[in-house]
This record gives C-alpha cells, structure tokens and sequence, in this order.
C-alpha cells in the first residue's frame, strides 16, 4: 500500500510542479489561470488519494476519509467554475491572448465582437 501512496504523491507533486512551471512560462493571463487550474485539480486530487489510500491503510477514523474525499470534491466543484469565472472577467476587461483565441465565444456574451471589428478598422 505504501507503493501506491507513494505513487499517487510523486503524481500529484509532479503536476504541481509542472503547473508552477506553467504559471511561470505562459504568455498570457488565459495560459496562466489554466495551469493554476492544472496545479489545483491534477495535484491536489492525486495527493488526496494518497491520503486517503494512507488513512484507510494505517487504520485511522472514517472521519478522516470522508474529510479528504469531501475535500477532493469540493475542488474537483470549485476549482473550474472560478476558473470560467477569472476567464470570464478578464477578457470582460479587454485583456486579450497575444495570438487570439481560435473561435471567441465570449465574444457573443459580451458583445466585443463588434468592438474587434472596430479596432481593426481603426488600425487600418
């Protein structure tokens, strides 16, 4: 069992680290808000299971399960819906991606399709 722990947790520590990186690396506020999502739900998931594999194997209380597996589904909730949100009032705030975004969805809810369209025009 301890194998498995131990697996889970080089994992989660692995995605972190790498969502870090991402954090670091990326170009634009959009990359960065989803490596930090890579960094919440990909690590913390994997270490959750480790802690629940690590509490079920070491005989500890129930309650300390169903507190990590609350735990991890709360994140596996939370963490994509303030993501859209962040995504959402960034670009609401006129922070474009440096390349674009191939189809622009939320340009339709906000309207900021006619304000490219100005912009181009205007540069032209």
């Amino acid at each position: 069992m301890n194998i498995a722990v131990t697996i889970f947790l080089v994992i989660g520590a692995f995605f972190t680290f790498v969502g870090a990186l991402g954090v670091l690396r990326m170009p634009d506020v959009f990359g960065r808000l989803q490596a930090s999502t890579c960094i919440a739900t990909l690590g913390t998931i994997n270490i959750v299971i480790a802690g629940v594999l690590y509490a079920a194997s070491s005989d500890m209380s129930a309650g300390v399960i169903v507190k990590l597996v609350l735990f991890g589904l709360l994140v596996i909730l939370t963490n994509p819906v303030s993501n859209h949100a962040l995504c959402k009032a960034a670009y609401h705030m006129g922070i474009r991606p440096e390349k674009g975004f191939e189809p622009d969805d939320y340009a339709a809810d906000f309207g900021a399709a006619d304000d490219a369209e100005n912009e181009v025009k205007e540069e032209a």
